[in-house]
């Protein structure tokens, strides 16, 4: 075997941050600024985000791969997730680079979800390069921020080589970047610089062949396209290979190979190790998987990815409604659209249950499995779904939970009240500091499951200035029952089209969740009621039309502006005997049993 040979015309590196540190914003930049484009070509914002929920959400879910020719070297960069949700696309995604740019805030500095991605490059003895991003911002504090980035380095037992870090100050939206804290720069060629002259090349043999796929593409004309880092060897259009996967080695051939050149795929004949290819005519093919040499096959090791930590059951929709509005509603159509997730979905899991209509789907979090509820009913999918439940393990005879650490940044008048109901869900307070003269960041060690419901809480009580981040922390023993919902539900008891007259009865009762003339039906859910129960009204009740007149009691019905509830709102609202329906229209709350008189035979059973 040959003895390693550096590339040095490469450099592989993955741009890391919290949500909404500009990390794509600043590749944005970086594509711009190489001459990917042209001139005059239109170019919408955040190009990488090309997925339409992440343009409306302003996050990026997918791990994506571009590259830049800068001085003859070409810099290959892959966006990753912010979201500790999206984890094990961050994990797959850190293995096929050799650095990262740590991307943080000039005025928020590390938070959380920081802190989740750079221990996972840290733990892969990566080195990172830290980019102080939104440098312009008039309440900057880089040379604070940069304090707590190294102090956050020594928590995570960072190595002297790690601490060593470089600092480059940036503006990814004005497109300048500086050495020096407070100077502004004219351009961002002291990024590509650093990149450059930081940025290990990579290092490998001309032989065996060893490429670990780390995500997996779609393309209707060529099928499954597997992307990864070539450790290894060459590759070539037509080649015989072996792929390892956990059940065994099968014999497979190469069919086209393709380099990533700006942000468009190039077909190539012959790649060289070190670069970052996509390869297609191999099926079956999963993430995880090494493509080997034919004649010496040596897998990598599999990337160990963290397990989901909440559940919720996928469900045909069987609502009066159902089949009205959807184009897949069959149990068949749900199930193949699960599996086909799970081929790309690395952290989802997809169980049968004892029904045939019903799925169990486990994820990283909420916003893990809302993401993946929102784009199936974009693509016209129908269906149920039930409360999220965090999932419990058995250590050495004791049920252990899964905990969250959770940090959220409240003005000071506020951090009472978020301390105090966190309390109430079970959750520890750990550290309180002040970020400002006004601001103050609480760090708290709150079980999983009392979080479910309480983001939308959390705004409320601070007048939509908190703002709360989470990492997964650990199991730990069960820390006893939490009462998520204090208020009961206004639940239909007569099918039709809501009345403004039936609304104005109804809202004395609690707030509503729909507007006058949307359709309902018995045992659909319609607002929240003020106290503990229940309560079933009739939103469709029309006024009786008589021949009588009163004076002043005819004047307009007044009718208080309902709340629209999103669907992470929704599921956050639901209690164990409600379901949300989704479908391509609506998204409606509705109870699990619809007959008021069944419900309330259920519940006298359940509490004897």
């Amino acid at each position: 075997m040959n003895n390693n040979v550096i590339r040095k015309d490469i450099r592989n590196v993955a741009i890391v941050a919290h949500v909404d540190h500009g990390k794509t914003t600043l590749v944005d930049g970086l594509l711009r600024q190489s001459g990917v484009f042209r001139e005059n070509q239109h170019v919408e914002e955040r190009v990488m985000d090309s997925n339409s929920l992440e343009k409306e959400r302003g996050i990026t879910i997918l791990a994506k791969n571009t590259s830049i020719i800068y001085k003859d070297v070409k810099i290959n960069i892959v966006d990753t997730p912010g979201h500790a949700d999206f984890g094990g696309e961050v994990e797959r995604t850190l293995k096929m680079v050799d650095n990262i740019l740590l991307v943080v805030d000039a005025f928020e500095g590390p938070m959380p979800q920081t802190k989740f991605v750079l221990k996972k490059a840290l733990e892969l003895n990566l080195k990172p390069i830290v980019v102080v991003n939104k440098a312009d911002r008039p309440d900057a504090r880089p040379q604070d921020v940069v304090d707590e980035v190294l102090d956050l380095f020594i928590s995570l037992n960072a190595d002297e080589d790690q601490l060593e870090f470089p600092v480059i100050y940036c503006s990814a939206v004005q497109g300048w970047a500086s050495l020096t804290p407070g100077e502004k720069g004219e351009n961002l060629e002291p990024l590509f610089d650093l990149l450059i002259d930081t940025v290990y090349p990579p290092v490998g043999n001309e032989e065996p062949l060893q490429l670990m796929v780390t995500s997996i593409e779609y393309n209707e004309f060529v099928g499954r396209i597997a992307v990864g880092k070539l450790v290894n060897g060459i590759i070539r259009q037509g080649q015989p290979v072996t792929v390892h996967s956990p059940e065994g080695f099968t014999t497979q051939k190469i069919g086209k190979l393709y380099t990533y050149r700006g942000l468009n795929k190039v077909e190539i004949t012959e790649g060289k190790y070190g670069d970052i290819y996509a390869v297609s005519g191999i099926d079956p093919i999963n993430i995880g998987e090494t493509i080997c040499d034919i004649e010496n096959p040596q897998p990598l090791p599999f990337v160990k990815i963290d397990e989901p930590t909440i559940a919720m059951n996928f469900i045909v929709n069987n609502s009066p409604f159902a089949g009205l509005e959807g184009k897949y509603v069959t149990s068949r159509h749900l199930r193949d659209r699960l599996m086909k997730e799970l081929e790309t979905n690395v952290s989802l899991r997809v169980e049968e249950t004892d029904q045939t209509d019903s799925f169990e789907v486990r994820g990283r979090g909420e916003l893990h499995l809302s993401i993946l509820i929102e784009t199936m009913r974009r693509e016209g999918y129908e269906f149920q779904v039930s409360k999220p439940q965090v999932i419990f393990k058995n250590i050495d005879g004791v049920k252990h939970e899964p905990i969250e650490r959770v940090t959220i940044d409240v003005p000071q008048e506020f951090s009472g009240t978020v301390i105090e109901k966190l309390g109430i869900r079970k959750g520890i307070l750990v550290d309180m500091t002040n970020i400002s003269s006004d601001h103050t960041r609480l760090e708290l060690l709150v079980p999983a499951r009392g979080l479910i419901g309480y983001r939308s809480e959390m705004l409320t009580d601070t007048k939509g200035n908190g703002i709360l981040s989470h990492i997964f922390e650990g199991y730990e023993p069960f820390k006893g029952e939490i009462n998520y919902r204090s208020r009961g539900s206004l639940v239909a008891s007569d099918p039709g089209d809501a009345s403004p007259y039936g609304l104005s009865q109804a809202q004395a009762r609690g707030r509503m969740f729909i507007p006058s003339q949307t359709k309902v039906y018995v045992g659909m859910i319609v607002g929240e009621n003020a106290k503990t129960n229940d309560i079933d009204v009739n939103v469709c009740k029309r006024k009786q039309v008589t021949n009588m007149r009163a004076s002043g009691s005819d004047d307009a019905i007044s009718l208080t502006p309902h709340t629209q509830l999103s669907l992470e709102q929704a599921l956050e609202f639901i209690n164990d005997d409600e379901l949300v329906e989704i479908t391509p229209k609506n998204i409606r709350l509705r109870k699990k049993q619809l007959d008021s008189k069944q419900r309330l035979r259920e519940w006298k059973n359940n509490k004897n």
